[in-house]
């Protein structure tokens, strides 16, 4: 009896340890969020690190990006037509529970944006106008919204707006291929 009790036993136990194993493997595994937060917008920033070469513009024109990330891992700087009279910067950054960017334009303003979340995705973060300083948006010349595509580990794209009269008269578009570390 007490043989048939310990095998009972024995079993029962065995069965308790693998009845949840294998519900655990027929369940479907879990879905990734594709919604977006301050953290992961800031990591896909922090990607970019590096040196990019593509073209500009609706003429196409050549041109390098480097993205850099500093103070501490707290920034990440975007430096556009380097050395050239149209060289431009934007810094991005994380405050509190969103991503601002100030982009110090060629034209002497700085126009400020905000990582929109429900339009940004895990394949593209959008950034919304937010104000800025040293110019009149309903009035000036300056760029206005971004959307940065990330087209897999070394393919990026960006597209700037541009906005004069309070309107937008087009976009900046960029098509950058990663330049490989040496």
């Amino acid at each position: 009896m007490k043989r048939v009790t310990f095998c009972g036993l024995a079993a029962a136990a065995l069965a308790a340890l693998t009845v949840p194993m294998i519900l655990a493997q027929a369940r479907e595994p879990e879905k990734i969020s594709e919604s977006m937060n301050a953290r992961t917008a800031f990591h896909m920033l922090k990607s970019l690190a590096g040196t990019w070469t593509g073209t500009a513009g609706a003429e196409n024109t050549p041109t390098t990006v480097t993205y850099k990330i500093t103070a501490n891992g707290h920034v990440v700087t975007e430096v556009l037509f380097a050395g050239t009279d149209h060289e431009m910067m934007t810094l991005y950054y994380v405050q509190g529970s969103d991503v601002l960017a100030t982009h110090y334009c060629s034209l002497g303003n700085r126009p400020q944006f905000k990582l929109d979340a429900g339009k940004s995705s895990l394949k593209e973060l959008v950034f919304a106008f937010d104000g800025g300083n040293g110019f009149d948006s309903g009035k000036d010349n300056h760029i206005h919204d971004a959307k940065l595509d990330f087209n897999g580990k070394d393919k990026f794209d960006a597209s700037w707006s541009f906005y004069s009269g309070g309107e937008k008269r087009g976009s900046n578009d960029f098509h950058l291929t990663r330049v490989a570390a040496k």
